[in-house]
């Protein structure tokens, strides 16, 4: 949870706002402006995400409508939207997250190799279920993740789509994190899914450097290969999301759970951390520090008081 700027709204729609998602310097990155707002009853805590300033709000409306009528494992679910609202917002249900920036303050840097390969295989696996349906989510960057006890999510949904319609120049469009826009969707191309493979690349560079853009050098061992290849600028080079979450995916092993011949050993994490619906991602435990930092927004969360409206005087 973020205090509040001078300038961030107190009441969006039906919801008062208690706190932003995202830090100062996070939201020059994020295509959305993010807040954590209560229902006036107090029985609904959502995320609920207005345009930034300057954006187009006729596309970005578009975009959330689109994200509405979806129902994709991995995809964070809006569930409300007012278009003709000024400005236009949309919300999405809370469950303690972390976008993947505040993931890696908490964790005082770049998070674990296994973690991010586990992540990566995730990620992947969402979007091959997102790609084999026509889907193509448009909007990768590390804000766009959402990391929970039960697996990440995907946020921003069409963010390039929202940020320029198809054959304008979006490079340096506010809200686009550069490190992440593939190339030729900088240059105006229709975002495909190979798009997506790009910004996942980028993802991953970051959760394991601390930047999207890395040296080669810089990349863990086990993910340069695949990173590498993800941020190819010919994207008929890149791997299809379904051959990427296959190489990040730990090689079978004989005698692990599941395994022809092996005897099941039921544990804590077993179907936990994973997407719901995403078969194919093994579970992974998010490291201590996460998890505390968690602990500590819900609690937040759950203190947080509505503020409390004086009662109009009228003087006789």
């Amino acid at each position: 949870m973020e205090h509040l700027r001078h300038d961030d709204p107190t009441q969006i729609g039906p919801y008062t706002v208690l706190a932003a998602v995202d830090g100062l310097h996070e939201r020059r990155r994020t295509p959305d402006r993010r807040y954590l707002a209560r229902s006036a009853d107090g029985r609904r805590t959502v995320i609920v995400c207005v345009p930034r300033p300057g954006a187009d709000p006729a596309l970005w409306s578009a975009e959330t409508e689109s994200a509405r009528r979806l129902s994709l494992p991995g995809f964070a679910p809006v569930t409300e939207a007012d278009g003709s609202a000024t400005p236009p917002w949309c919300a999405i249900p809370y469950v303690p997250v972390l976008p993947l920036p505040a993931a890696l303050a908490a964790h005082g840097g770049p998070l674990p190799e296994a973690f991010v390969r586990a992540l990566g295989a995730a990620l992947a696996s969402v979007l091959a279920v997102a790609h084999a349906q026509g889907v193509t989510h448009a909007g990768l960057s590390p804000a766009a993740v959402l990391l929970g006890t039960d697996g990440p999510r995907l946020a921003c949904f069409g963010a390039v789509r929202a940020a320029g319609p198809d054959g304008a120049q979006r490079d340096g469009a506010p809200g686009l994190d550069p490190g992440c826009l593939p190339p030729e969707q900088a240059q105006g191309g229709l975002p495909r899914p190979l798009g997506d493979v790009y910004g996942l690349g980028a993802v991953l560079s970051y959760a394991s450097t601390g930047h999207t853009v890395p040296e080669r050098d810089e990349l863990p061992a086990s993910l340069r290969a695949p990173v590498t290849a993800c941020l190819s600028r010919d994207a008929a080079r890149r791997p299809s999301a379904a051959d990427l979450a296959a190489a990040l995916l730990p090689p079978t092993d004989p005698t692990a759970p599941g395994h022809a011949g092996a005897v099941p050993v039921p544990t804590v994490l077993d179907g936990a951390h994973r997407p719901a619906g995403t078969t194919g991602s093994p579970p992974f435990p998010l490291p201590a520090p996460l998890v505390a930092a968690l602990a500590r927004q819900s609690a937040g969360v759950l203190a947080a008081q509505l503020p409390v409206r004086r009662a109009e005087v009228r003087l006789p």
